[in-house]
C-alpha cells in the first residue's frame, strides 16, 4: 500500500462525503464506499475504524427514519464524518 493510495482513498471518501452532503448521493452508497476503503483504513491506527463504522451505523440508523422520529441528526453525522476526516487527514501527512 502506498502514501498516494492512501491519500487517493482519503480524497475519494471526501469526495463521497460531499456529494452525500449535497444530496447527489445516498447514505447506502456512501456506507458501501466508506466500509471500503481498506488501505485507508489500515493506514490509520485501530480507533479511526472503530469511530467510522460506529458513526457509518448511526447514519444508515438515521436513514430508515425521518429527522424528527430518530435519535441520530443526520446533519450532525455528515459533520462528525468531515471531523474524522480532517483528522485522518491529518494523522497520514503527520
Amino acid at each position: 500500500m502506498t502514501a498516494d493510495h492512501v491519500l487517493s482513498q482519503w480524497q475519494a471518501l471526501s469526495d463521497l462525503l460531499a456529494a452525500l452532503r449535497q444530496g447527489q448521493s445516498d447514505v447506502r452508497s456512501f456506507s458501501a464506499s466508506a466500509r471500503a476503503q481498506q488501505a485507508l483504513l489500515a493506514a490509520l491506527p485501530s480507533r479511526y475504524a472503530t469511530v467510522l463504522h460506529d458513526l457509518l451505523d448511526r447514519l444508515e440508523s438515521s436513514a430508515l427514519f425521518s429527522e424528527e422520529s430518530c435519535s441520530f441528526s443526520r446533519k450532525d453525522l455528515i459533520e462528525s464524518l468531515q471531523m474524522w476526516l480532517d483528522k485522518a487527514r491529518l494523522q497520514l501527512t503527520g
